[in-house]
């Protein structure tokens, strides 16, 4: 009996003994201070949920408008730095239009010109210069009549010398240009009591132009003739050019643009146009357009300057 109670006793305290050292402390862990994110960590943030107006306008810095202050002289640069008005009749380019004319028939208006860079202190690309550029510009205006076996009616000469400076998404042009306006031979043979006026004009103008993106283009003008005949001193144009802004290859892009203008010897009357189509930009620059043509007001041949005019036909414009 003794030794069943000893052998038991023995055994407890074995157990006893076993569990006692097979038993682990845990010791509390350290605390691991925060510490900031490096320098120029970027932290993922949900994204914007509104219209950023000013990465809108930036492009990221794809934009060919991004300033650009890598200039160089250049003799007979290639590219306009300040492009033509497209909806403008008068601007130098070549260009054709055939409309009815409400009460007087068809006619055939066309623009047998052009305009071309002298100098340039600005950068190289063709496309899309910046910087101080002079040109020359010049161009006959001239009006056909097909019901008078295409007899000349009318021309207007233009001849001119624009100083333009571009910076980024702005464009500014202070020149010189003259016009004239002379009748054709066939149409004073055919109407000997029509008086002719001599309508001159030497202007200076002041031209702003802003892109508020790479296709869209607001501008306005202002022109103080020095010198006149008929004509009286100054004459003010605004309007909207939509059009590819970079080269559209075969396929093309859609372009609208919208002019209107006002001159002093009308009463601060003048004209409306509208042209709307199908454009093609080359990789020089140079763009193609062809569509409707929408002109109302007081005639743009100035030798007819008090007629009022509707027009209302298409055409095909070249510019440089």
């Amino acid at each position: 009996m003794r030794s069943a109670v000893s052998t038991f006793a023995l055994t407890v305290a074995t157990l006893f003994v076993v569990d006692a050292a097979s038993a682990q402390v845990v010791s509390p862990q350290p605390i691991q201070p925060e510490t900031l994110l490096p320098s120029g960590t970027i932290v993922d943030e949900p994204s914007l949920d509104y219209f950023d107006l000013d990465e809108w306008l930036d492009y990221s810095g794809a934009s060919p408008l991004t300033p650009n202050t890598n200039w160089q002289w250049q003799l007979l640069p290639d590219g306009i730095l300040y492009r033509a008005y497209l909806a403008n009749p008068k601007e130098s380019r070549l260009g054709t239009q055939m409309f009815n004319m409400k009460g007087d028939g068809a006619f055939w208006d066309s623009t047998l010109g052009g305009r071309v860079g002298l100098l340039r202190y600005g950068t190289t690309d063709p496309s899309w210069p910046q910087g101080w550029q002079l040109d020359a510009e010049g161009s006959a205006q001239v009006r056909l009549d097909p019901d008078e076996n295409m007899d000349q009616r009318s021309v207007d000469f233009r001849a001119g010398a624009p100083l333009t400076y571009g910076y980024g998404r702005h464009r500014i042009k202070f020149g010189y240009y003259h016009l004239s306006s002379h009748m054709g031979d066939e149409f004073l043979a055919a109407h000997p009591n029509f008086s002719h006026v001599n309508f001159t004009r030497e202007v200076l103008v002041l031209g702003y132009s802003y892109f508020v993106t790479e296709n869209l283009r607001l501008y306005g003008e202002m022109g103080w003739a020095f010198h006149s005949d008929i004509s009286e001193n100054w004459e003010f144009q605004c309007g909207v050019d939509y059009a590819p802004a970079r080269a559209t290859g075969i396929r093309g892009a859609p372009f609208f643009a919208v002019n209107g203008s006002i001159r002093e010897e009308l009463n601060y009357s003048g004209n409306f146009v509208l042209q709307a189509g199908w454009a093609w930009r080359g990789q020089n620059s140079h763009l193609l357009r062809a569509g409707f043509h929408y002109y109302n007001g007081l005639s743009d041949q100035y030798s007819f300057y008090r007629n009022f005019e509707e027009q209302i036909g298409g055409g095909v414009w070249y510019d440089f």
